[in-house]
């Protein structure tokens, strides 16, 4: 055996020993009375210190019939390793909740955890449905199934509830003749779908002739025996056979196609070997094999294989490098901890780590017939536009995509979602202030001033480190926990403050039980306003709370002011200012007499740095809407075009019986509000009932479990004030 693995075995030894004597006597641990709403949960986070503590492993506790399997130690960098968990329910694997990471060093001390939560589970687990019938309600869903995996018994925890079912891997095609690879779980009692992902990932990344390159195949065939059995060839799933020099330059020919995704393949595994020391494109030296000539403008992984298509004029293949490693980067994501999730910012974050691989990638291959940047399509022509498809330094300038977490809603199309990390990622490789030719990038509303890049190997280190502790809860909240720990124990405090500001510039907040990054860092704060509008009429005020957080350094006094507000409007602040981390009240007071409008008002904080926030104040022309009369409740609010306000009060209300949901939206005439109702999973927001119009009246109803709910109201069109009524069981 080799010598680094005897290593990491030893070490997850003796991890699994630490954690055996943590969770001693917690088999029969009581379960929660009610679900844990988000914010509210025990943090995982350890330091060395803490050791293996039982007060830090909460959420690896389990029941007397479940377990926590180990099911991978991957070694990392400072003698670290990784070690990934799947629960278990009398033997059965769980999905959807209670898997986790640990990160130890080579003693086995535990640095750090990162566990999905997930309730207690109960139910029989002798299936009344065959397998075999299982697998065809499986494969029924499409119109063409290409290959299905053996249904596996497997618990699904769906709804904050347990389920038995078959899970299978359905591969085809559908009735529309769109690729599809369905992840099924049939519930096992029943013999209906519980649940059915779709893994296809549709690639928007940039395809370009990589020129006469060097690429490992065997003698006579397209198949590269030293990275797992990789191959390319056909649609039909065989290898191009033939010899040496493979291709002929064309820009449709199939076999110079296949010639530029294996080129491009093998550079993104070995970057992965020799930037960040991690075996290959899955982790174990190989990867899926590759399909060229489809005849679609489309490229996909499917969690079976990579397909690759055309451009929308056929004047080129789709298999550039950022193509090429985009799909392969959904691979990576799929294969590490917690595997591709199915909730849309999931998706989103799935979208934008094949772009953050396809620009790694190509800075690898550093390839002189495309220069390495941060946009995406920009050579490919991908729909005839002769225009970038995504941006990574401003993802704004490409279909007006969000930079910013706050811009993110339920419904964001995933790969517009991608922007954001797609956002941290450029600031956190090049900073916001490159200079050398590269791009400015913007920073987003309250971060902090500046931002100072550690280079984009640093930064995609940052990155994989932080993907070996994902797990099926993995949102845009974990993923700045986990790139913080990433830095912090992968380099030091310099890179991992560099890595908060990144994500401060973005907008995603500090998290409870982050590491503290420690090192000596320029002071700084954030600023930020909630509500940051508001509606009032003549003679009356508003109010919204200005909040502040500690971005660099130690925490420091800011002092408020305001300034564009119209004749007959006043601001005050209570306190006037406060120390970072602390709350100021912020009340419009508007005289009798003051002319009707919408007016910008300025939010000035200064410290060490000063930042500004806009609140946007609409006087007597937006009076809320009536109409939900009939409701228990009803709230208030006003948003601008784009905006998302989230009721009761920002918050969220827990509903102790089963029962129907009722949800009343009036917003402003001739504008279009959309209506959510969410229900907390253990892990995050699902939507459960959603407004079915395009106006700004809507109404939502259902009938659900006990727990947590809350209502979203997205301004997608215009802007306004609204009224919400709900009632609840």
């Amino acid at each position: 055996m080799h010598p680094s693995r005897i290593t990491a075995a030893v070490a997850a030894l003796a991890l699994s020993a630490s954690l055996a004597t943590a969770l001693a006597g917690t088999a029969t641990a009581a379960p929660k009375a009610q679900p844990v709403p988000p914010g509210h949960g025990k943090s995982l986070a350890l330091s060395a210190a803490d050791g293996a503590a039982a007060s830090g492993l909460d959420e690896l506790r389990h029941g007397a019939d479940e377990d926590l399997v180990r099911t991978s130690v991957t070694p990392w960098a400072n003698g670290l390793y990784y070690t990934s968990y799947e629960r278990t329910y009398r033997g059965l694997p769980v999905a959807g909740g209670g898997d986790a990471v640990v990160l130890s060093d080579s003693s086995g001390k535990v640095r750090d955890v990162t566990g999905a939560t997930a309730p207690t589970i109960k139910l029989s687990t002798t299936a009344k449905v065959t397998a075999a019938a299982a697998l065809a309600t499986a494969r029924g869903q499409l119109a063409s199934v290409e290959s299905a995996s053996t249904p596996e018994l497997t618990v699904l925890l769906k709804g904050g509830k347990a389920v038995l079912t078959w899970h299978t891997l359905v591969v085809g095609r559908t009735a529309k003749d769109a690729p599809s690879s369905l992840d099924t779980y049939v519930d096992a009692r029943t013999g209906s779908v519980a649940q059915a992902t779709d893994k296809i990932l549709h690639a928007d990344g940039r395809g370009y002739h990589n020129g006469n390159v060097t690429i490992d195949t065997a003698a006579s065939s397209m198949t590269d025996t030293s990275r797992g059995g990789f191959k390319c060839g056909g649609q039909n799933g065989s290898a191009y056979t033939g010899s040496s020099p493979w291709g002929n330059n064309g820009a449709n020919d199939l076999v110079t196609a296949c010639v530029d995704i294996m080129y491009a393949a093998q550079r993104e595994s070995d970057m992965l070997k020799q930037w960040f020391g991690y075996n290959g494109i899955n982790g174990q030296g190989g990867m899926v094999p590759a399909r060229a000539g489809l005849s679609e403008v489309n490229a996909y992984y499917d969690g079976t294989k990579t397909t690759y298509g055309r451009n929308q004029n056929g004047t080129n293949q789709l298999t550039g490098i950022d193509v090429v490693a985009h799909e392969y980067g959904h691979e990576i994501f799929d294969r590490t901890p917690g595997s591709a999730g199915s909730s849309n910012e999931n998706g989103g974050m799935n979208e934008s780590t094949g772009d953050i691989f396809g620009a790694l990638t190509e800075h690898f291959a550093n390839n002189p017939n495309d220069t390495p940047d941060y946009t995406v399509g920009e050579k490919l022509n991908f729909t005839g536009n002769n225009q970038p498809i995504r941006n990574m330094y401003n993802p704004s300038l490409i279909n007006n995509n969000p930079n910013c977490y706050t811009q993110l809603t339920s419904g964001t199309e995933v790969h517009a979602a991608a922007g954001p990390q797609n956002h941290w990622f450029y600031l956190l490789a090049e900073g916001s202030n490159p200079g050398g030719g590269k791009p400015n990038s913007p920073i987003c509303s309250g971060g902090p001033s500046s931002v100072t890049g550690i280079g984009i190997q640093k930064a995609g280190k940052v990155f994989m480190g932080a993907l070996l502790m994902k797990t099926s809860s993995w949102n845009h909240l974990a993923a700045r926990k986990a790139t913080l720990t990433s830095a912090k124990n992968t380099y030091g405090s310099v890179e991992c403050n560099a890595v908060k500001a990144a994500w401060n510039a973005i907008g995603v907040p500090a998290q409870s039980g982050e590491t503290d990054c420690g090192g000596t860092t320029t002071p700084d704060f954030s600023l930020a306003l909630n509500p940051s509008s508001g509606s009032v009429q003549p003679g009356a005020s508003v109010t919204s709370t200005v909040n502040t957080s500690t971005t660099g350094g130690s925490a420091q006094t800011v002092q408020l002011s305001a300034s564009g507000a119209p004749s007959g409007v006043t601001v005050s602040f209570s306190p006037t200012s406060v120390t970072s981390g602390s709350s100021s009240t912020m009340t419009v007071q508007v005289a009798a007499g003051t002319a009707n409008g919408t007016y910008p008002i300025t939010v000035t904080g200064t410290g060490s740095a000063t930042h500004t926030v806009t609140y946007q104040l609409s006087v007597g022309t937006t009076t809320p809407p009536t109409g939900c009369d009939n409701t228990e409740n009803s709230y208030q609010g006003s948003l601008t075009s784009g905006q998302t306000g989230v009721q009761p009060d920002g918050s969220y209300y827990y509903s102790a019986t089963s029962g129907t949901h009722v949800g009343c939206l009036r917003g402003p005439a001739g504008k279009d509000f959309d209506l959510y109702l969410q229900k907390w999973n253990g892990a995050g927001w699902v939507d459960v009932a959603v407004g079915g119009t395009a106006t700004a009246d809507e109404n939502t109803s259902y009938n659900g479990t006990a727990g947590y709910y809350r209502y979203v109201v997205h301004a997608y069109s215009g802007s306004g004030a609204y009224t919400l009524g709900l009632s609840a069981p």
